[in-house]
Protein backbone atom coordinates (compact mmCIF):
# COMPACT_ATOMS: atom_id res chain seq x y z
CA UNK A 1 0.00 0.00 0.00
CA UNK A 2 0.85 3.47 -0.74
CA UNK A 3 -0.26 6.92 0.54
CA UNK A 4 -1.60 8.18 -2.87
CA UNK A 5 -3.64 4.78 -2.53
CA UNK A 6 -5.67 6.77 0.29
CA UNK A 7 -6.44 9.50 -1.52
CA UNK A 8 -9.57 8.84 -2.97
CA UNK A 9 -11.18 9.39 0.74
CA UNK A 10 -12.02 13.34 1.70
CA UNK A 11 -12.59 12.10 5.38
CA UNK A 12 -10.33 10.47 7.45
CA UNK A 13 -9.43 9.92 10.78
CA UNK A 14 -6.23 8.92 12.18
CA UNK A 15 -6.21 6.72 15.36
CA UNK A 16 -3.54 5.48 17.94
CA UNK A 17 -3.74 3.03 20.07
CA UNK A 18 -5.22 3.54 23.93
CA UNK A 19 -2.87 5.54 25.71
CA UNK A 20 -0.65 6.35 23.18
CA UNK A 21 3.30 6.69 23.42
CA UNK A 22 5.91 8.92 21.48
CA UNK A 23 5.67 6.48 18.59
CA UNK A 24 1.97 6.36 17.67
CA UNK A 25 1.32 10.04 18.18
CA UNK A 26 4.53 11.03 15.95
CA UNK A 27 3.54 8.76 13.17
CA UNK A 28 -0.20 9.76 13.49
CA UNK A 29 0.73 13.52 13.03
CA UNK A 30 3.03 13.33 10.21
CA UNK A 31 0.04 11.46 8.02
CA UNK A 32 -2.27 14.16 9.74
CA UNK A 33 -0.01 16.97 8.06
CA UNK A 34 0.60 14.50 4.71
CA UNK A 35 -3.41 14.75 4.39
CA UNK A 36 -3.95 18.01 5.32
CA UNK A 37 -1.84 19.15 2.79
CA UNK A 38 -3.81 17.26 0.33
CA UNK A 39 -6.74 19.07 1.17
CA UNK A 40 -8.34 16.21 3.14
CA UNK A 41 -10.80 16.47 5.85
CA UNK A 42 -8.27 15.29 9.05
CA UNK A 43 -8.90 14.08 13.06
CA UNK A 44 -6.30 12.68 14.95
CA UNK A 45 -7.22 10.72 18.03
CA UNK A 46 -6.72 8.67 20.56
CA UNK A 47 -9.32 6.64 22.81
CA UNK A 48 -9.19 4.32 26.12
CA UNK A 49 -9.68 4.66 29.48
CA UNK A 50 -7.11 7.33 30.19
CA UNK A 51 -5.88 10.50 28.57
CA UNK A 52 -2.15 11.37 28.03
CA UNK A 53 -0.63 12.67 31.41
CA UNK A 54 3.02 11.41 30.60
CA UNK A 55 5.56 14.21 31.17
CA UNK A 56 7.14 13.94 28.09
CA UNK A 57 4.33 13.01 25.71
CA UNK A 58 2.49 16.81 27.01
CA UNK A 59 5.66 18.24 26.84
CA UNK A 60 6.20 16.79 22.86
CA UNK A 61 2.55 17.57 22.11
CA UNK A 62 2.50 21.29 23.27
CA UNK A 63 6.19 22.40 21.72
CA UNK A 64 5.31 20.91 18.30
CA UNK A 65 1.98 22.08 18.46
CA UNK A 66 0.36 18.11 17.76
CA UNK A 67 -3.47 18.72 17.03
CA UNK A 68 -4.62 14.98 18.76
CA UNK A 69 -7.94 14.54 20.59
CA UNK A 70 -9.51 12.38 22.93
CA UNK A 71 -12.42 10.69 21.41
CA UNK A 72 -14.23 8.45 24.58
CA UNK A 73 -15.16 5.11 24.04
CA UNK A 74 -18.52 4.69 22.95
CA UNK A 75 -18.46 8.14 20.90
CA UNK A 76 -19.74 8.58 17.36
CA UNK A 77 -16.98 10.05 14.70
CA UNK A 78 -17.24 13.51 13.30
CA UNK A 79 -16.74 11.82 9.79
CA UNK A 80 -17.48 8.39 9.19
CA UNK A 81 -14.66 7.56 5.68
CA UNK A 82 -11.82 6.47 6.11
CA UNK A 83 -9.93 5.16 9.76
CA UNK A 84 -6.86 4.93 9.28
CA UNK A 85 -4.85 3.19 12.77
CA UNK A 86 -1.06 3.79 13.28
CA UNK A 87 1.46 1.66 15.04
CA UNK A 88 -1.78 -0.42 16.21
CA UNK A 89 -4.62 -3.02 13.54
CA UNK A 90 -7.89 -2.05 13.90
CA UNK A 91 -9.66 -4.81 15.79
CA UNK A 92 -6.86 -5.23 18.38
CA UNK A 93 -6.89 -5.29 22.17
CA UNK A 94 -4.99 -2.33 22.97
CA UNK A 95 -7.11 0.12 19.99
CA UNK A 96 -10.79 0.91 20.96
CA UNK A 97 -13.02 0.18 18.41
CA UNK A 98 -15.08 2.96 16.30
CA UNK A 99 -16.95 2.19 13.39
CA UNK A 100 -15.82 3.40 9.84
CA UNK A 101 -16.94 2.94 6.41
CA UNK A 102 -13.27 1.79 5.31
CA UNK A 103 -9.94 0.90 7.28
CA UNK A 104 -6.40 1.22 6.82
CA UNK A 105 -3.94 -0.40 8.88
CA UNK A 106 0.10 1.62 9.43
CA UNK A 107 1.88 -0.64 11.63
CA UNK A 108 5.30 -2.22 12.65
CA UNK A 109 4.02 -4.78 14.85
CA UNK A 110 3.23 -8.72 14.09
CA UNK A 111 0.15 -9.03 12.25
CA UNK A 112 -2.64 -10.00 14.16
CA UNK A 113 -5.92 -11.17 13.43
CA UNK A 114 -8.07 -8.73 11.74
CA UNK A 115 -6.31 -7.96 8.43
CA UNK A 116 -8.23 -4.94 6.72
CA UNK A 117 -8.69 -3.55 2.79
CA UNK A 118 -5.46 -1.40 2.82
CA UNK A 119 -2.37 -2.25 4.89
CA UNK A 120 1.39 -1.60 5.32
CA UNK A 121 2.69 -3.44 8.41
CA UNK A 122 6.58 -3.93 8.83
CA UNK A 123 6.96 -5.86 11.32
CA UNK A 124 10.96 -5.79 11.45
CA UNK A 125 11.15 -2.08 12.03
CA UNK A 126 11.72 -0.80 15.16
CA UNK A 127 9.32 1.81 15.26
CA UNK A 128 6.21 3.03 13.16
CA UNK A 129 7.49 6.19 12.63
CA UNK A 130 10.24 4.81 10.23
CA UNK A 131 7.40 2.99 8.59
CA UNK A 132 5.07 6.52 7.62
CA UNK A 133 8.57 8.12 7.06
CA UNK A 134 9.20 5.88 4.40
CA UNK A 135 5.60 6.12 2.99
CA UNK A 136 5.98 10.46 3.13
CA UNK A 137 9.52 9.55 1.43
CA UNK A 138 7.92 7.55 -1.34
CA UNK A 139 5.15 10.99 -2.31
CA UNK A 140 8.31 13.48 -1.72
CA UNK A 141 6.53 14.99 0.90
CA UNK A 142 8.70 17.26 2.77
CA UNK A 143 8.92 16.99 6.42
CA UNK A 144 9.54 20.20 8.34
CA UNK A 145 11.46 20.09 11.81
CA UNK A 146 8.90 19.29 13.76
CA UNK A 147 7.54 16.65 12.30
CA UNK A 148 11.13 15.21 12.07
CA UNK A 149 11.82 15.97 15.50
CA UNK A 150 8.76 13.91 16.64
CA UNK A 151 9.26 10.90 14.10
CA UNK A 152 13.00 11.37 15.82
CA UNK A 153 11.43 10.82 18.93
CA UNK A 154 9.07 8.05 18.22
CA UNK A 155 12.16 5.60 17.34
CA UNK A 156 14.05 7.10 19.89
CA UNK A 157 11.88 6.11 22.57
CA UNK A 158 10.83 2.49 20.68
CA UNK A 159 14.16 1.52 20.25
CA UNK A 160 15.49 2.13 24.17
CA UNK A 161 17.20 5.07 23.01
CA UNK A 162 18.21 3.92 19.80
CA UNK A 163 19.93 0.93 21.70
CA UNK A 164 17.95 -1.32 19.97
CA UNK A 165 17.55 -0.80 16.39
CA UNK A 166 18.37 -3.38 14.26
CA UNK A 167 16.95 -2.31 11.00
CA UNK A 168 18.73 -0.25 8.18
CA UNK A 169 15.57 1.70 7.22
CA UNK A 170 15.50 2.80 10.76
CA UNK A 171 18.94 3.98 11.15
CA UNK A 172 18.76 5.81 7.09
CA UNK A 173 15.84 7.77 8.85
CA UNK A 174 18.15 9.06 11.62
CA UNK A 175 20.68 10.10 9.54
CA UNK A 176 18.12 11.86 7.12
CA UNK A 177 15.99 13.70 9.35
CA UNK A 178 16.41 17.07 9.78
CA UNK A 179 15.24 17.05 13.68
CA UNK A 180 15.60 20.07 16.68
CA UNK A 181 18.33 18.29 18.99
CA UNK A 182 17.18 20.81 22.09
CA UNK A 183 13.39 19.86 21.94
CA UNK A 184 15.04 15.97 22.26
CA UNK A 185 17.03 16.75 24.35
CA UNK A 186 13.91 18.37 26.45
CA UNK A 187 11.69 15.41 26.18
CA UNK A 188 14.87 12.84 26.83
CA UNK A 189 15.03 15.05 30.15
CA UNK A 190 11.18 14.52 30.95
CA UNK A 191 11.33 11.01 30.38
CA UNK A 192 11.21 9.42 33.69
CA UNK A 193 9.22 10.55 36.85
CA UNK A 194 9.05 9.71 40.29
CA UNK A 195 6.42 6.56 40.30
CA UNK A 196 8.18 5.21 37.38
CA UNK A 197 11.51 5.58 39.57
CA UNK A 198 9.73 3.60 42.40
CA UNK A 199 8.95 0.87 39.67
CA UNK A 200 12.64 0.60 38.88
CA UNK A 201 13.48 0.08 42.40
CA UNK A 202 10.77 -2.46 43.06
CA UNK A 203 11.65 -4.45 39.88
CA UNK A 204 15.40 -4.60 40.90
CA UNK A 205 14.13 -5.91 44.28
CA UNK A 206 12.45 -9.16 42.91
CA UNK A 207 14.91 -10.45 40.34
CA UNK A 208 15.63 -14.11 39.35
CA UNK A 209 19.34 -15.78 39.18
CA UNK A 210 20.20 -18.63 36.98
CA UNK A 211 23.13 -19.55 38.45
CA UNK A 212 24.31 -22.07 35.67
CA UNK A 213 24.04 -19.89 32.79
CA UNK A 214 24.19 -16.84 35.09
CA UNK A 215 21.56 -15.02 33.51
CA UNK A 216 18.66 -13.00 35.16
CA UNK A 217 14.88 -12.34 34.88
CA UNK A 218 13.22 -9.26 36.30
CA UNK A 219 9.58 -8.76 36.22
CA UNK A 220 8.12 -4.98 36.60
CA UNK A 221 4.98 -3.37 36.38
CA UNK A 222 3.68 -1.32 33.22
CA UNK A 223 5.97 1.49 32.70
CA UNK A 224 7.93 3.30 29.79
CA UNK A 225 10.12 1.07 27.42
CA UNK A 226 12.58 3.72 28.46
CA UNK A 227 12.62 2.64 32.06
CA UNK A 228 13.04 -1.23 31.27
CA UNK A 229 16.29 -0.48 29.39
CA UNK A 230 17.43 1.76 32.52
CA UNK A 231 16.76 -1.52 34.60
CA UNK A 232 18.37 -4.26 32.28
CA UNK A 233 21.44 -1.71 32.13
CA UNK A 234 21.74 -1.71 35.90
CA UNK A 235 21.42 -5.49 36.23
CA UNK A 236 24.10 -6.69 34.04
CA UNK A 237 26.50 -4.41 36.10
CA UNK A 238 25.81 -6.82 38.79
CA UNK A 239 29.10 -9.87 38.95
CA UNK A 240 27.85 -13.08 37.97
CA UNK A 241 25.35 -11.51 35.68
CA UNK A 242 26.25 -11.92 31.89
CA UNK A 243 22.87 -11.43 30.65
CA UNK A 244 19.05 -10.11 31.22
CA UNK A 245 15.43 -9.97 30.83
CA UNK A 246 13.33 -7.40 31.82
CA UNK A 247 10.14 -7.31 30.69
CA UNK A 248 6.88 -5.80 31.50
CA UNK A 249 3.41 -6.53 30.47
CA UNK A 250 -0.29 -5.09 30.17
CA UNK A 251 -3.62 -6.09 28.64
CA UNK A 252 -2.11 -5.33 24.90
CA UNK A 253 1.40 -7.08 25.27
CA UNK A 254 4.76 -7.98 27.39
CA UNK A 255 7.42 -5.39 26.03
CA UNK A 256 11.07 -6.69 26.99
CA UNK A 257 14.52 -5.31 27.25
CA UNK A 258 17.50 -7.48 26.80
CA UNK A 259 21.19 -6.95 27.58
CA UNK A 260 24.63 -9.50 27.00
CA UNK A 261 27.79 -8.63 28.28
CA UNK A 262 29.50 -11.84 26.55
CA UNK A 263 30.90 -12.27 23.32
CA UNK A 264 28.91 -15.95 22.76
CA UNK A 265 25.39 -14.19 22.95
CA UNK A 266 24.00 -11.59 20.93
CA UNK A 267 21.30 -9.84 22.43
CA UNK A 268 19.87 -8.90 19.02
CA UNK A 269 19.37 -12.61 18.55
CA UNK A 270 18.86 -13.62 21.70
CA UNK A 271 15.57 -11.36 21.26
CA UNK A 272 14.61 -12.46 18.16
CA UNK A 273 14.82 -15.75 19.79
CA UNK A 274 12.70 -14.94 23.13
CA UNK A 275 9.81 -13.43 20.43
CA UNK A 276 9.52 -16.30 18.17
CA UNK A 277 6.35 -16.46 16.63
CA UNK A 278 4.60 -14.20 19.00
CA UNK A 279 6.22 -10.86 18.45
CA UNK A 280 9.51 -9.25 17.22
CA UNK A 281 12.45 -8.52 18.70
CA UNK A 282 16.05 -7.10 17.64
CA UNK A 283 19.00 -4.69 18.45
CA UNK A 284 22.12 -4.66 18.83
CA UNK A 285 24.64 -7.11 19.98
CA UNK A 286 24.62 -5.82 23.72
CA UNK A 287 21.27 -4.31 23.41
CA UNK A 288 17.93 -5.18 22.30
CA UNK A 289 14.22 -5.52 22.65
CA UNK A 290 11.13 -6.64 21.60
CA UNK A 291 7.47 -6.94 21.80
CA UNK A 292 5.18 -10.24 22.09
CA UNK A 293 1.45 -10.05 21.46
CA UNK A 294 -0.26 -10.89 24.34
CA UNK A 295 -2.90 -13.01 22.30
CA UNK A 296 -0.99 -15.11 20.40
CA UNK A 297 1.18 -15.73 23.78
CA UNK A 298 -1.93 -17.13 25.44
CA UNK A 299 -2.58 -18.76 21.90
CA UNK A 300 0.77 -20.91 21.75
CA UNK A 301 1.53 -20.89 25.51
CA UNK A 302 -2.07 -21.32 26.91
CA UNK A 303 -1.63 -21.60 31.10
CA UNK A 304 2.09 -20.57 30.88
CA UNK A 305 3.24 -17.08 33.50
CA UNK A 306 5.16 -14.77 31.37
CA UNK A 307 8.41 -15.16 34.00
CA UNK A 308 8.16 -18.43 33.89
CA UNK A 309 7.86 -18.31 30.05
CA UNK A 310 11.13 -16.62 29.95
CA UNK A 311 13.05 -18.18 32.30
CA UNK A 312 12.54 -21.68 30.58
CA UNK A 313 12.99 -19.91 27.49
CA UNK A 314 16.71 -18.89 29.00
CA UNK A 315 17.59 -22.18 29.45
CA UNK A 316 16.21 -23.43 25.85
CA UNK A 317 17.89 -20.74 24.55
CA UNK A 318 21.57 -22.01 26.12
CA UNK A 319 20.95 -25.72 25.23
CA UNK A 320 20.16 -24.86 21.68
CA UNK A 321 23.40 -24.17 20.55
CA UNK A 322 27.23 -25.46 20.17
CA UNK A 323 30.25 -22.94 20.62
CA UNK A 324 32.61 -22.81 17.82
CA UNK A 325 35.89 -21.16 18.44
CA UNK A 326 39.01 -21.72 16.90
CA UNK A 327 41.76 -23.68 18.87
CA UNK A 328 39.02 -24.82 20.98
CA UNK A 329 36.67 -26.73 18.89
CA UNK A 330 38.21 -29.74 17.37
CA UNK A 331 36.52 -31.35 14.54
CA UNK A 332 36.58 -34.57 12.92
CA UNK A 333 37.35 -34.73 9.10
CA UNK A 334 36.32 -37.80 9.12
CA UNK A 335 32.87 -36.39 9.19
CA UNK A 336 33.23 -34.25 6.79
CA UNK A 337 32.46 -34.25 3.35
CA UNK A 338 35.18 -32.43 0.47
CA UNK A 339 33.28 -29.76 -1.78
CA UNK A 340 34.72 -27.36 -4.55
CA UNK A 341 33.79 -24.32 -4.52
CA UNK A 342 31.81 -23.55 -8.18
CA UNK A 343 32.32 -20.44 -10.32
CA UNK A 344 29.94 -17.65 -8.49
CA UNK A 345 28.81 -14.30 -10.32
CA UNK A 346 29.48 -11.65 -7.50
CA UNK A 347 29.24 -7.33 -7.64
CA UNK A 348 32.44 -5.78 -6.56
CA UNK A 349 32.79 -1.81 -5.93
CA UNK A 350 36.65 0.01 -5.89
CA UNK A 351 36.09 1.89 -3.46
CA UNK A 352 38.36 4.75 -4.87
CA UNK A 353 35.14 4.82 -7.30
CA UNK A 354 32.74 5.87 -4.74
CA UNK A 355 35.09 8.78 -3.12
CA UNK A 356 38.78 9.92 -3.02
CA UNK A 357 41.46 7.95 -1.76
CA UNK A 358 41.89 8.17 2.23
CA UNK A 359 38.35 8.93 2.64
CA UNK A 360 36.52 7.27 5.43
CA UNK A 361 33.24 5.76 4.35
CA UNK A 362 30.52 3.90 5.90
CA UNK A 363 28.94 1.06 4.23
CA UNK A 364 25.22 0.00 5.30
CA UNK A 365 23.45 -3.09 4.63
CA UNK A 366 20.77 -5.76 6.05
CA UNK A 367 23.33 -7.07 8.60
CA UNK A 368 24.56 -3.95 9.84
CA UNK A 369 27.32 -1.04 9.48
CA UNK A 370 30.49 -1.52 8.19
CA UNK A 371 33.95 1.23 8.22
CA UNK A 372 36.21 1.27 5.41
CA UNK A 373 38.77 3.50 4.03
CA UNK A 374 38.79 4.19 0.32
CA UNK A 375 41.42 3.07 -1.11
CA UNK A 376 43.35 2.04 -4.46
CA UNK A 377 44.13 -1.78 -2.48
CA UNK A 378 40.98 -2.09 -1.23
CA UNK A 379 38.16 -3.00 -2.84
CA UNK A 380 34.11 -4.13 -2.02
CA UNK A 381 32.28 -7.48 -2.62
CA UNK A 382 28.69 -8.07 -2.55
CA UNK A 383 27.87 -11.58 -1.70
CA UNK A 384 25.06 -13.15 -2.80
CA UNK A 385 22.78 -12.31 0.55
CA UNK A 386 23.73 -8.74 -0.52
CA UNK A 387 26.34 -8.64 2.74
CA UNK A 388 29.12 -6.36 2.01
CA UNK A 389 32.62 -7.25 2.98
CA UNK A 390 36.31 -5.84 2.06
CA UNK A 391 39.07 -7.45 0.02
CA UNK A 392 42.54 -6.66 -1.31
CA UNK A 393 42.56 -5.88 -4.75
CA UNK A 394 45.57 -8.49 -5.31
CA UNK A 395 43.38 -11.36 -3.88
CA UNK A 396 40.18 -9.95 -5.73
CA UNK A 397 42.02 -10.32 -8.89
CA UNK A 398 43.96 -13.47 -7.70
CA UNK A 399 40.15 -15.46 -7.19
CA UNK A 400 37.88 -13.61 -9.50
CA UNK A 401 37.69 -12.33 -12.79
CA UNK A 402 36.09 -9.16 -13.98
CA UNK A 403 33.15 -9.93 -16.43
CA UNK A 404 32.28 -7.23 -18.97
CA UNK A 405 28.73 -7.32 -18.29
CA UNK A 406 26.47 -4.78 -16.17
CA UNK A 407 26.06 -5.96 -12.50
CA UNK A 408 22.58 -6.17 -11.61
CA UNK A 409 21.72 -6.65 -7.70
CA UNK A 410 18.03 -8.00 -7.84
CA UNK A 411 19.36 -10.55 -10.23
CA UNK A 412 22.78 -11.62 -8.66
CA UNK A 413 21.55 -11.47 -4.88
CA UNK A 414 18.91 -13.72 -3.16
CA UNK A 415 17.61 -10.99 -0.36
CA UNK A 416 16.96 -7.52 -2.07
CA UNK A 417 15.15 -6.42 0.95
CA UNK A 418 18.13 -3.25 1.24
CA UNK A 419 19.70 -2.06 -1.46
CA UNK A 420 23.56 -1.33 0.35
CA UNK A 421 24.84 2.64 0.77
CA UNK A 422 28.12 3.94 1.26
CA UNK A 423 28.07 7.21 3.21
CA UNK A 424 31.29 9.94 3.35
CA UNK A 425 31.54 10.07 6.81
CA UNK A 426 33.05 13.60 6.50
CA UNK A 427 30.90 15.41 4.32
CA UNK A 428 27.88 13.06 5.01
CA UNK A 429 27.30 12.25 1.51
CA UNK A 430 25.31 9.13 1.17
CA UNK A 431 25.11 7.31 -2.08
CA UNK A 432 23.92 4.16 -3.38
CA UNK A 433 26.46 1.32 -3.56
CA UNK A 434 24.89 -0.65 -6.04
CA UNK A 435 25.44 2.38 -9.02
CA UNK A 436 29.17 1.93 -8.54
CA UNK A 437 29.33 -1.91 -9.10
CA UNK A 438 30.82 -4.23 -11.35
CA UNK A 439 30.49 -7.83 -12.01
CA UNK A 440 33.04 -10.69 -11.64
CA UNK A 441 32.93 -14.43 -10.97
CA UNK A 442 34.59 -16.17 -9.11
CA UNK A 443 37.04 -18.90 -10.50
CA UNK A 444 35.90 -21.42 -8.49
CA UNK A 445 39.29 -22.87 -7.40
CA UNK A 446 38.72 -23.27 -3.50
CA UNK A 447 38.53 -26.62 -1.74
CA UNK A 448 36.54 -27.40 1.32
CA UNK A 449 35.54 -29.37 4.13
CA UNK A 450 31.94 -28.95 5.28
CA UNK A 451 29.12 -30.66 6.91
CA UNK A 452 25.16 -30.04 7.04
CA UNK A 453 24.61 -29.23 11.06
CA UNK A 454 21.34 -30.13 13.13
CA UNK A 455 21.52 -27.68 15.57
CA UNK A 456 22.47 -24.27 15.75
CA UNK A 457 25.92 -23.38 15.67
CA UNK A 458 28.24 -20.05 16.81
CA UNK A 459 31.41 -19.94 14.81
CA UNK A 460 33.62 -17.56 16.25
CA UNK A 461 36.17 -17.21 13.00
CA UNK A 462 39.89 -16.22 12.88
CA UNK A 463 38.66 -12.50 11.53
CA UNK A 464 35.93 -12.07 13.73
CA UNK A 465 37.19 -12.76 16.95
CA UNK A 466 34.49 -10.99 18.85
CA UNK A 467 31.55 -11.57 17.37
CA UNK A 468 30.21 -14.73 15.93
CA UNK A 469 28.73 -15.91 12.83
CA UNK A 470 25.13 -17.85 13.48
CA UNK A 471 24.44 -21.42 11.49
CA UNK A 472 20.90 -22.84 12.55
CA UNK A 473 20.28 -26.77 11.58
CA UNK A 474 20.09 -26.79 7.84
CA UNK A 475 23.24 -24.64 7.59
CA UNK A 476 26.59 -25.56 6.56
CA UNK A 477 30.01 -25.83 8.63
CA UNK A 478 32.97 -25.20 6.20
CA UNK A 479 36.93 -26.39 7.56
CA UNK A 480 39.55 -24.57 4.57
CA UNK A 481 41.31 -28.25 3.83
CA UNK A 482 44.69 -26.19 4.50
CA UNK A 483 43.36 -24.71 7.96
CA UNK A 484 41.26 -27.05 10.16
CA UNK A 485 41.01 -23.89 12.23
CA UNK A 486 39.53 -21.76 9.84
CA UNK A 487 35.69 -22.50 10.28
CA UNK A 488 32.82 -20.59 9.11
CA UNK A 489 28.70 -21.01 8.20
CA UNK A 490 27.75 -21.17 4.72
CA UNK A 491 23.56 -20.76 4.73
CA UNK A 492 21.78 -23.67 3.55
CA UNK A 493 19.65 -21.65 0.91
CA UNK A 494 23.36 -20.53 -1.19
CA UNK A 495 25.53 -23.48 -0.11
CA UNK A 496 24.64 -25.79 -3.19
CA UNK A 497 24.35 -22.99 -5.29
CA UNK A 498 28.35 -21.53 -4.90
CA UNK A 499 29.34 -25.82 -3.66
CA UNK A 500 29.69 -28.76 -5.15
CA UNK A 501 30.56 -32.33 -3.26
CA UNK A 502 33.74 -33.78 -5.01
Amino acid sequence: MQLKDLLGFDFITIQCHDFPDADAIASGWALYEFFKSKGKSVNLIYSGRNRITKANLTLMINTLNIPIMYVAPGSDLENNGLLITVDCQHGAGNVTDFNANSYAIIDHHQVEKTVQTYNHIKPDYNSCSTVVWELLKEEGFDLNSEISTALYYGLYTDSGMLAELSNPHDRDMIDQLDYSKSDITSFRNCNISIKELDIAGMAILRYSLNDEYHFAVIKSNPCDPNVLGLISDFLLQVDGVNTCVVFAENEQGIKISVRSCVKEVNASELAAYLTDRIGSGGGHYEKAGGWISINLFHEIFPGVHAEGYFNNRMIEYYNSFTLVEPGKFKVNVDELKKYKKLPVRLGFVKTTDVFAPGTPMMVRTIEGDSDFIADEGTYIMIGIKGEVYPIHAEKFHKNNNVIDEPYEFEKYVVNTEYVPSAKNKITGEVVDLVKYAKLCESTGSGTIYAKKIDKTHKVFTQWMKDSYMLGNAGDYLAVRIDDLNDMYIIENKIFHKTYEEI
